[in-house]
């Protein structure tokens, strides 16, 4: 079971999008596959779920709130997976109040819970893709613990390239302290505009400096906007769009 996290600090930059495309790119190639959801703000949980993410129970909200109240007869971590309209595709969705949890699961030193649980659905899923709030919290903490990849998505912003030697250097850290199997896959080059100058010169600069930068890169496109409001994503609501067409290659050079 591979397990990935979309991982950047900086909001604004695709990672619930990036990480439900690339995960349903993996379904739609055959691969059974889990998103959870642990951004407190759902959107991976509503670009999949729809409307329906708001009723949606039980939730990563009461995944979590059950560690903290230890039961002998808890549900176990597959009775929160939730299915999507996309074939092979199943959602964690994070829930009302997860934010709020926080203060107590740090005291409580629940951070390698969220690993444990997910080793048990080795034999059910093929990936699980988490994706992540904008902040260095428990939970962005909790997945990189979990996972054993990390992409890191790239914007082509000045922001997100000053911001990507603490990036790495928080993954370097987390490997050494937490998860020495954990490692960076690549970064996202995501909202390309390859007819500017600024983001051609900006991915060059990473090139020249040795970064991970994967391929292909990912335009902008209002078809996005769309496969939010019809919380379907792009690669299945629009296949042959030429960003669900990158989202695929993307996903089969990392697949290989």
């Amino acid at each position: 079971m591979v397990r990935r996290v979309v991982f950047n600090q900086k909001g604004g930059v695709g990672k619930s999008t990036i990480t439900v495309n690339l995960a349903a790119a993996a379904a739609l190639a055959g691969r059974s596959v889990l998103v959870v959801d642990l951004d407190h703000q759902g959107n991976a949980s509503r670009y999949l779920l729809g409307e329906a993410a708001g009723q949606s129970s039980p939730t990563l909200t009461q995944f979590f709130e059950q560690t903290l109240n230890f039961s002998l007869y808890s549900n176990t971590i597959e009775d929160f997976v939730h299915p999507t309209q996309c074939p092979g595709l199943s959602v964690l969705p994070a829930g009302t109040g997860l934010a709020e949890q926080q203060a107590k699961l740090e005291s409580r030193y629940k951070i390698f819970k969220l690993r444990e649980s997910l080793q048990e659905l080795g034999a059910r899923f093929d990936e699980i893709w988490l994706d992540t709030p904008p902040a260095l919290n428990f939970f962005t903490l909790s997945a990189l613990i979990a996972a054993d990849r990390c992409l890191i998505p790239f914007d082509c912003d000045a922001f997100s390239r000053d911001a990507l030697v603490g990036l790495l250097d928080r993954v370097a850290e987390i490997r050494a302290d937490h998860n020495p199997a954990l490692k960076v896959e690549g970064i996202v080059v995501n909202q390309f505009q390859p007819r500017a100058t600024l983001p051609a010169r900006m991915v060059e600069e990473l090139k020249a400096r040795g970064l991970p930068v994967l391929e292909p890169f990912l335009n902008s496109s209002v078809k996005v906007r769309e496969s939010h409001e019809r919380a379907m994503p792009l690669v299945q609501m629009e296949p042959r769009h030429k960003l669900s067409q990158a989202f695929s290659s993307l996903y089969q050079s990392l697949a290989k």
